[in-house]
């Protein structure tokens, strides 16, 4: 199987993610999903790409499309919810996860999305973003990763390569870039997945299998910026291309990528992480050696090792699919429990007696 062709057969796609969102039966599709806006991207923009895959993937979830909300930060990306006929809100800079996490926690009944790219999420906004992925949020967070700030006209970003020469860096970044699979891991995100704007099969089943997890998701898309970073992801463009340099990380297989599946993925027992290997022949390993995907794993040991596959200089390989899928209680089920209990809808508390507490008393009468 090579990197372009995934459909994740092994997937739980139970959609937890969306229980309580009313669904429709009535036919959907993806005209209805799109809105009157002119699309205001740069000709030949990544963008373009995700957009359409998402426009055509939200009918089959078969939700009210009343019942969908996109928040969006600042930057190229965060047009996004100008462009779908759903509710959707373009925040503030860096500010999407946290605007989101109001949303998941007050209304359950929506199935709500951020959008954000890479300077708004990992700059700015990296706060709000770990803290996210920390509380486990129902959320599903799509990441446009350029690797440059497009929309401010070509600024280095938190995730371009050391050395990377643009109008902020004219001598070369010195910046050590941030991997956002690794960050989200080191987290403890429960979901974290990668995938590529030009793979319209595989994005789409990244992002069904983002929706329908429980929790916060995040999704990185690598996204070309054909105008201040083209070229970023040239190795992975192409059939052939990206059966050398796409790592495919499917659950319950043995790791193989390149052509015929002559190159895999093994333990490294010298550094405790994993390695790049050849399989078969006189130089290479045995199948059987490989290492066998398990996104499920709790441990996030192995799923943060595979991270660490992904060149931080010139991309020339990279892991892709879903990294991590766990389940662990989220932030607003949680939340909204505590809110019952406190507001007496389960026959206990008092929100009035929680809020005085015992160090409030009335102006002019005495302490008790």
């Amino acid at each position: 199987m090579t990197a372009v062709d995934l459909p994740f057969p092994d997937t739980d796609l139970s959609r937890d993610g969306l229980a309580g969102v009313p669904t429709t039966d009535e036919p959907q599709n993806r005209k209805e999903y799109t809105s009157d806006q002119e699309v205001r991207w740069c000709p030949g923009c990544g963008d373009y790409a995700v957009l359409a895959a998402v426009q055509g993937f939200l009918p089959d979830l078969g939700l009210k499309r009343e019942n969908i909300v996109f928040v969006s930060g600042i930057g190229c990306s965060s047009r996004f919810p100008y462009y779908l006929d759903t509710y959707g809100m373009h925040s503030i800079h860096g500010r999407a996860p946290a605007i989101a996490t109001g949303l998941a926690i007050t209304r359950p009944d929506l199935s709500t999305w951020v959008v954000t790219g890479d300077g708004d999420a990992l700059s700015i906004g990296g706060n709000h973003l770990i803290h996210a992925l920390r509380r486990n949020v129902n959320l599903t967070i799509l990441l446009f990763n350029n690797r440059i700030y497009g929309l401010t006209k070509g600024q280095y970003s938190p995730t371009s390569e050391t050395g990377k020469v643009t109008k902020s860096t004219p001598a070369g970044s010195v910046d050590t870039p941030f991997n956002p699979v690794s960050l989200a891991l080191g987290a403890e995100a429960t979901f974290v997945a990668r995938t590529v704007d030009n793979d319209r099969k595989h994005l789409t089943a990244v992002l069904s299998a983002a929706a329908a997890h429980r929790g916060t998701s995040l999704v990185e898309i690598f996204q070309n910026c054909p105008i201040f970073n083209d070229g970023a992801f040239e190795a992975f463009k192409g059939k052939g291309a990206a059966e050398s340099a796409l790592i495919p990380l499917e659950h319950g297989h043995a790791i193989r990528f390149g052509p015929d599946g002559s190159r895999g993925v093994a333990r490294d027992t010298a550094t405790g992480g994993v390695r790049v290997v050849g399989v078969g022949g006189d130089d290479g390993i045995d199948e059987s050696d490989l290492l066998v995907h398990d996104a499920h794993a709790d441990d996030p040991t192995t799923a943060f090792a595979l991270s660490r596959l992904t060149d931080a200089g010139v991309l020339t390989q990279a892991p892709i699919g879903i990294f991590r899928q766990v389940e662990r209680p989220t932030y607003d089920d949680l939340t909204r429990q505590q809110i019952d209990t406190a507001t007496g809808t389960s026959g206990r508390g008092d929100l009035a007696a929680l809020l005085a507490g015992k160090d409030t008393w009335a102006v002019g009468e005495p302490r008790g």
